[in-house]
């Protein structure tokens, strides 16, 4: 960065050090090189170290021209001397010192190169995933946008293919009673419900995906499926404690109360950001969205106040909280391989009862 000037400095820097480099390494040679270990050693270490400052500068072009300007140089300088070793004081030891400081040279070059260049990609990547990181963070907590941009060297930012559980919160009959009530009192039930849910996800470190009408749609797409389904099934429980508290205060208060119908889901989905160009949103898609618009269907005609697939107990393991149990609902319309299960307390009457209205 910093505009042509900078960059010009940049490389007059380079090429100054490079001739610095050469100057000491030559006046060593006609001086006596090969004269003693030490004094050669002594005489090669500007040139080493100019070399590892070049290198700290992370431009590969220039680490790689201050390279070549001072093997051929000295590659020359070398050469001259095997021509006419009369120049050179100390003829006998001349060849093999020089010989043994070229490859020494040319092999830290090379690990000084590879260095930069290594580390360059690196910083890079780094910067892009923080970029990224920090974008992410305009459509989700930061700790799913870590998670997200940790998994793999995706683009944090892209789309990604991974397992999710799916949970849906419904009003029901909101259109019924839209028309019996006014819109300012609709409206205030609405906040009301939202914001219980908005609660209960935050404590299951899950994710409002989006509000869709009178309907919540919430994913869990952080740690391995069963922690994604234990968040699930605790939210959806203290979902419906929430609601239970919400209708108590609304019926001290003379307001209606509120039903509401929550269906979860599992499966694999199209997890990330989705740009048009226009509008970019964080969501979800694939088969098992559609999937949960069914069971939610299902568990409504059902009158369920909390459903979920098989495939979402499936990842449980039968490990349910003290008190809660699963009801298989027969009868279920739902595509196959899909079976639908009641969740009920102990104390709630037994969804599978006669009578129970299923299509």
């Amino acid at each position: 960065g910093g505009g042509p000037a900078a960059a010009a400095y940049s490389w007059a820097g380079t090429g100054l050090n490079a001739g610095l480099a050469v100057y000491v390494l030559i006046e060593h040679m006609l001086a006596g090189g090969g004269a003693g270990l030490g004094a050669d050693a002594v005489s090669r270490l500007p040139a080493f170290l100019l070399l590892l400052q070049t290198g700290l500068s992370m431009r590969v072009a220039q680490t790689v021209v201050f390279c070549g300007v001072v093997l051929v140089c000295w590659s020359a300088t070398f050469g001259v001397g095997l021509l006419h070793p009369e120049l050179f004081p100390n003829e006998e030891t001349f060849p093999t010192a020089q010989l043994t400081g070229l490859a020494t040279f040319a092999a830290a070059g090379l690990l000084v190169v590879d260095g930069v260049v290594r580390l360059r990609a690196a910083v890079a990547r780094a910067l892009r995933m923080e970029h990224e990181r920090t974008l992410l963070a305009r459509f989700v907590p930061d700790a799913v946008a870590l998670d997200l941009s940790a998994e793999d060297g995706d683009s944090a930012l892209g789309v990604h293919r991974r397992h999710a559980c799916l949970m849906i919160l419904d009003i029901r009959g909101f259109s019924r009673l839209s028309g019996e009530h006014p819109p300012e009192a609709m409206v205030a039930a609405l906040l009301a419900v939202r914001a219980a849910a908005q609660a209960a996800v935050a404590e299951a470190c899950g994710l409002v995906d989006k509000y869709i009408g009178d309907a919540v749609l919430v994913q869990f797409v952080m740690g391995p499926p069963d922690a994604q389904a234990r968040s699930a099934l605790a939210c959806a429980l203290a979902l419906r404690r929430r609601i239970a508290d919400l209708n108590a205060a609304r019926d001290a208060e003379g307001l209606f109360t509120l039903r509401v119908v929550v269906a979860l889901h599992a499966g694999d989905l199209l997890v990330g950001v989705f740009d048009d160009g226009v509008r970019a949103e964080y969501t979800v898609l694939g088969p098992a969205m559609n999937a949960l618009s069914r069971i939610e269907a299902q568990a409504k005609a059902a009158d369920l106040e909390l459903a979920a697939s098989g495939d979402f107990w499936d990842l449980l393991r039968g490990a349910l909280p003290e008190g809660i149990r699963a009801v298989p609902v027969p009868q279920a319309v739902l595509p196959e391989s899909l079976t639908l299960f009641a969740v009920v307390a102990e104390q709630d009457p037994d969804p599978a009862r006669p009578g129970l209205r299923i299509p």
